[in-house]
């Protein structure tokens, strides 16, 4: 029963990875952008609403109402004014100032916020647990599995029942065509990242209710949204919640063996998926 409640343990923290994965996965999808500062706005997106629950003296998943649109405009402004202007065949431009975002958020949190480590006190929800048999459910994992596999449903539906959807695919399958077309390519990738912004504001108040974090946990968080992202499959939604949830089970299993294995050994696992499967396990398929 240890063993089971490990994987299950491991299957939920899976969610909050999956979380974590879904804006890198939005992103790369739709404009072939690696944003190398995707975990340092998680962890920006967990001290904006650290500022929120504590001003406004509210509960921190209350916190979202603010956070989500803040992030969201935030996306907007960061893809209109700055990334679209390296946007190329050419990565590495968007890679080097998202790199050089990365060390500025760091660099302003810490400055800010100073290098204390910080957690949002969710009050009851922290310990409140449901009994099935012999295990022990925490009610917080459980809502952030829950949310997790809303939020990659509503994408879902998102980019294939609405007319943003369609733009979002026609932009990805050729962005210079769009153009040619009507569409506002500029406006379009502007809205994906403000999108995966979003998303990401969901991902941050989640971590900053599960463990404490500081300005300087963002590369961490990064690491492990790109493990779940290549597990699942570059591009494929529904495959960063499976990526999510192998590498959950992995450390589950790795820190029931030993407390040190925890990490070494979701990075083994995304190691060997990798040699064995180098596109992902779903890797995503043109429409």
């Amino acid at each position: 029963m240890v063993w089971v409640n490990s994987i299950l343990q491991g299957v939920l923290l899976g969610g909050l990875y999956a979380l974590f994965a879904a804006g890198l996965s939005l992103i790369f999808g739709i404009m072939r952008l690696v944003n190398i500062a995707h975990g340092d706005l998680i962890v920006l997106a967990a001290f904006l609403g650290l500022v929120v629950t504590s001003s406004l003296d509210i509960h921190p998943l209350a916190s979202l109402v603010v956070v989500v649109p803040a992030m969201a405009l935030l996306g907007y402004l960061l893809q209109y004014l700055l990334l679209n202007r390296t946007m190329s065949d050419d990565i590495l431009p968007p890679l080097l100032v998202t790199f050089g975002l990365s060390v500025i958020l760091q660099n302003v949190m810490l400055e800010t916020f100073s290098a204390d480590p910080q957690k949002m006190n969710t009050g009851a929800l922290d310990t409140a647990s449901i009994t099935v048999g012999a295990l022990h459910i925490g009610v917080l994992p459980l809502l952030m599995f829950a949310v997790a596999i809303a939020v990659i449903a509503g994408l879902q539906w998102l980019f294939y029942h609405t007319a943003i959807g369609r733009a979002f695919r026609a932009t990805s399958d050729n962005a210079d065509i769009a153009q040619l077309m009507g569409l506002n390519k500029k406006h379009v990738f502007s809205l994906a990242m403000a999108l995966s912004l979003a998303v990401v504001a969901i991902a941050g108040i989640f971590l900053g209710t599960k463990t404490s974090f500081d300005p300087s946990s963002g590369p961490a968080r990064l690491i492990f949204g790109f493990e779940a992202v290549i597990i699942g499959g570059l591009g494929n939604l529904w495959g960063t919640l499976f990526g999510g949830i192998i590498l959950g089970v992995a450390q589950g299993i790795g820190a029931q063996i030993h407390p040190g294995l925890q990490q070494l050994a979701g990075h083994l696992v995304f190691l060997i998926l990798l040699a064995i499967r180098p596109n992902g396990l779903f890797p995503r398929v043109a429409h």
